[in-house]
């Protein structure tokens, strides 16, 4: 007899792989790699794993025997940033296209995020570093634990920043924050290392900012799932998806999703407005 397994949908596949049991740690590159399905559903997973893979190789047909990590980080860096040419899409910055892992192999331009996704693997994989991913404000970058102390990148060009240099780059964030909130916090709590559901978080919440800009609701709601199962207790996330349902003209589907929100939400300043909405749905219906 014949055994047949219905194939996951592309989101059934995404949870899968978030939604592990407690102490078992996400396949950073693979979950990534998959948020890219829901623009490209044919993209083949396994085919952009192998590539990496062989990345991999590559890369570790070029580490010296013995070598220290400082030394190993600099084959690194000529590899990915010389050899490869990854660099920053400056020509569409914003194109959804610099999230999805397997387009930016492909053309060697992504964003920091994408970039950083990549390199994180090489890093941690063939290079054997103590690599780590920072969500720095308006600009990912990544970090790599050394005899000597830690280095910190920007994983566009691979350079290393120093403590001036990412002053400069946190200032325009403090001055739009108050400066009395954000200038007594030590620069150090910026650059703690971030989880692997924190930097699968921050590349959704990239794709729903441009989708939202380009008032793309069918491709919001589609971001919106992921976060929702990669953050379900994150209940902005429930109102967004919300809000995109109803200017999709889907009230069912929007009323769901508001009044959880409104259930768990209850000290959140824009409570009053969000219930307006409900009660103009419920109306319309």
């Amino acid at each position: 007899m014949t055994l047949s397994y219905p194939v996951p949908t592309p989101l059934e596949y995404f949870a899968s792989l978030v939604q592990v049991g407690q102490g078992e740690a996400i396949a950073l590159l693979e979950a990534a790699a998959c948020i890219a399905h829901d623009a490209h559903p044919n993209m083949d997973v396994q085919a952009f794993l192998d590539e990496m893979d062989r990345l991999q190789a590559r890369l570790a047909r070029r580490m010296p025997a013995d070598a220290e990590p400082l030394l190993r980080l600099n084959v690194l860096n000529r590899f990915f940033y010389g050899e490869l040419g990854f660099g920053a899409n400056l020509n569409d910055f914003y194109a959804p296209e610099n999230s999805y892992l397997h387009l930016v192999l492909g053309t060697r331009r992504g964003i920091p995020i994408s970039l950083a996704v990549l390199w994180l693997e090489l890093a941690q994989g063939a290079a054997d570093l103590k690599a780590y991913g920072v969500s720095f404000p308006g600009h990912f970058l990544v970090k790599v634990l050394l005899p000597g102390g830690q280095a910190v990148l920007d994983p566009v060009t691979g350079h290393s920043l120093s403590r001036e240099a990412l002053g400069e780059r946190l200032a325009p964030f403090r001055a739009h924050e108050g400066a009395s909130a954000q200038e007594d916090v030590p620069l150090g709590l910026y650059l703690q290392a971030a989880s692997t559901r924190d930097i699968l978080a921050r590349m959704l919440r990239n794709l729903k900012e441009i989708h939202r800009t380009r008032q793309d609701w069918n491709a919001l709601v589609a971001v919106q799932h992921r976060l929702i199962m990669l953050l379900p207790d994150a209940w902005d996330e429930w109102r967004d998806r919300g809000l995109a349902y109803a200017e999709l003209g889907q009230p069912l589907l929007a009323l769901e999703d508001l009044e959880a929100y409104l259930a768990h939400a209850t000290g959140a300043s824009d409570v009053p407005a969000i219930a307006r909405h409900v009660k103009a749905l419920r109306a319309a219906g």
